[in-house]
């Protein structure tokens, strides 16, 4: 599949990728000592969902678009209580971020991963964000432009991984969120972490990929319990039964050497959250791998 983000900004995809990606940094930021982040596949920085890209598919509407009607009507998703409110407060920092580039209240743009990260980024912190396709390249170079705490490169991702692990902060997270236009994608995804965990095991690593079909998912699964790394968290979310003629029915992470509260937090909150997406939707939180 060819996964062109700017289709499918702010989607269900993005709203679980995103809110992992702020949970994650939040734990960084409870140590002093500084972090960097790489994203490998970082796209534009952010999109118009106003845009002719965005319009034409109306994706947003689903994801982003419910969950912050939801935060900016007061109301709670079901079912309430003290669980959905240790949600909402777990997703504060999330719909913060988005809240902060929508100063009007009323949504029009969303932060791709490198607004995100820069959002959550302490004054010793580092980002490097890569893209190669020209397009998104020039305008995530916009989007950062002025903050010397970010640099974004016009690369090919894969290859810029290695070349920035390890950071010399020695502490830190790496992105990795391909468009998948190739179906080697998936095999290249689980081969790319456990050469990168063999070169810095003690980093972060979230993965993201695509359900469409069941084959590559589980495919992948299968090769990363394979790979050697000792604790390999997952997360999914389904809108949808997988089939390969359909639309994106699903959101995969995978959470290299996670933080210990990490299992915890997207069970609060994907419990709390999975429904307001789609009325059928579904999540799992589980362990590829656990020592």
């Amino acid at each position: 599949m060819n996964y062109q983000h700017a289709f499918h900004a702010g989607n269900f995809a993005d709203v679980h990728k995103h809110v992992v990606l702020t949970r994650i940094l939040d734990y960084l930021r409870q140590k002093p000592a500084p972090f960097r982040v790489i994203d490998t596949h970082a796209g534009a920085g952010r999109y118009d969902l106003e845009g002719p890209q965005a319009t034409r598919s109306g994706e947003w509407r689903n994801g982003i678009g419910r969950v912050f009607e939801m935060r900016q009507s007061g109301a709670t998703a079901p079912p309430t209580g003290a669980a959905t409110e240790a949600a909402a407060a777990l997703l504060a920092p999330y719909l913060d971020i988005v809240a902060a580039l929508n100063p009007q209240h009323t949504l029009r743009l969303y932060p791709g991963s490198p607004l995100i990260i820069k959002a959550m980024l302490r004054r010793q912190d580092r980002l490097i964000a890569c893209e190669l396709e020209p397009g998104a390249a020039a305008s995530l170079t916009a989007s950062l432009r002025g903050d010397a705490r970010a640099k974004a490169l016009t690369i090919d991702g894969w290859m810029a991984l290695f070349a920035n692990i390890p950071p010399k902060e020695r502490r830190g997270l790496v992105l990795i969120d391909p468009s998948y236009e190739e179906s080697a994608d998936f095999a290249r995804l689980a081969d790319a972490l456990a050469q990168a965990y063999r070169k810095w095991p003690t980093g972060l690593y979230l993965l993201w990929y695509p359900i469409k079909a069941s084959d590559g998912p589980n495919a992948l699964a299968r090769r990363l319990r394979r790979a050697g790394v000792p604790k390999l968290l997952r997360s999914e979310i389904s809108i949808a039964p997988p089939r390969p003629d359909a639309p994106l029915a699903g959101s995969g992470l995978i959470v290299a050497n996670p933080p210990f509260p990490l299992e915890r937090e997207l069970q609060t909150i994907f419990g709390a959250l999975v429904r307001l997406l789609a009325p059928t939707a579904r999540y799992r939180v589980d362990w590829l791998s656990r020592e």
